[in-house]
C-alpha cells in the first residue's frame, strides 16, 4: 500500500536480499488469526480467495489488521481472474498468487493482471486504498506498485515440466507447486512420484533465478523446505490447527477407551 510501513522493505526486496520468509495460508476468515500471525512475528499471510471465501469486504478488514502489525498479505485468486486480482491489489495486497499456471503464456497473463503498463494491463487508480485514497502522486503509486509480488502456482505434470519457462517469465517472482492438485492430476500416484515432480519444478525455478514457495504442514517440514532452498515457506494453517486439536483431544480419547 502506497505510503505505509515507513522503513519496511517489501517482500520482493527481502527476497532479493536473500531472506527466508515464513507465512501462513489462511482459508478461515478471521482478523484475529491475522493479528496473531503478526504478533507471533511471521512475515506474511496468504488469504485464500480460491478455495476460501472470495469476499473483498472481509479481505479489506484482513489487510487493515495486517497493516497494523507490519504484516504483508498475499492473496490467492482463482484461475485467470484478473478482475479479482485488480480489486485485491487496489485494496493493498502485497501480491497475488495465481493458481493453475501451466505455461509461459499463462504466466504472462498473470503478470499482466498484476502490473501497470508497460509490463501489464492493470487498470490505474490512485483513489483506492492502495493509493491512500488519492493522496499520493501517480509517480509514487507507480513506484509502490513495482513492488507487487507475482507468484505462479504449477499444479500439473505439464506445468512442472515447464516450470523453468514459467519462472523465467518477466514479472514472475516466485513459483509455488500445488501438491494436492498435482497429485490429483497425476491420479494420486504416491508421494515419491509427486515428490520427484516437485523437486523438478523447484530446481528449474531456482535455475531461473526465482524464489521457491513451499507449502508445509509443520515446523519439521518447514526446516526441510528451507534447507532445500525454499525462500517462501508457507504453513497450511488449517492442517496445523487440526493437528493441534487432534493432539489436544488424544488424552480424552484415550481415557474414553479405558487406556491409562
Amino acid at each position: 500500500m502506497t505510503g505505509t510501513g515507513a522503513g519496511r522493505r517489501s517482500l520482493k526486496r527481502r527476497l532479493a536480499a536473500g531472506e527466508r520468509l515464513h507465512g501462513v495460508l489462511l482459508r478461515l476468515p478471521s482478523q484475529t488469526l491475522v493479528e496473531m500471525a503478526g504478533v507471533a512475528g511471521l512475515d506474511y499471510v496468504v488469504v485464500d480467495c480460491e478455495h476460501g471465501p472470495a469476499d473483498t469486504i472481509a479481505l479489506q478488514h484482513h489487510l487493515t489488521a495486517a497493516a497494523a502489525h507490519g504484516l504483508d498479505v498475499l492473496v490467492r485468486v482463482g484461475t485467470d481472474e484478473p478482475a479479482l486480482a485488480l480489486r485485491c491489489l487496489d485494496l493493498g495486497a502485497a501480491g497475488i498468487i495465481h493458481p493453475h499456471v501451466d505455461s509461459a503464456e499463462d504466466a504472462r497473463r498473470a503478470v499482466a493482471a498484476d502490473h501497470y503498463p508497460p509490463l501489464g494491463r492493470r487498470g490505474f487508480a490512485t483513489y483506492s486504498r492502495a493509493g491512500r485514497f488519492g493522496t499520493v502522486t501517480a509517480a509514487e503509486h507507480l513506484a509502490a506498485a513495482e513492488e507487487t509480488l507475482v507468484v505462479a502456482m504449477v499444479e500439473t505434470a505439464r506445468a512442472c515440466a515447464a516450470a523453468g519457462e514459467i519462472a523465467a517469465t518477466p514479472g514472475v517472482d516466485a513459483v509455488l507447486v500445488g501438491p494436492a492438485d498435482l497429485a490429483a492430476e497425476c491420479g494420486f500416484p504416491g508421494p515419491e512420484a509427486v515428490g520427484e515432480l516437485i523437486t523438478q519444478a523447484h530446481r528449474a525455478t531456482g535455475e531461473a533465478g526465482r524464489a521457491v514457495m513451499a507449502i508445509v504442514p509443520d515446523t519439521a517440514s518447514a526446516r526441510a523446505a528451507g534447507e532445500a532452498g525454499a525462500q517462501l515457506v508457507l504453513y497450511n494453517l488449517a492442517q496445523v490447527l487440526m493437528d493441534t486439536f487432534a493432539s489436544l483431544a488424544a488424552p480424552a480419547s484415550a481415557r474414553r477407551a479405558g487406556r491409562p
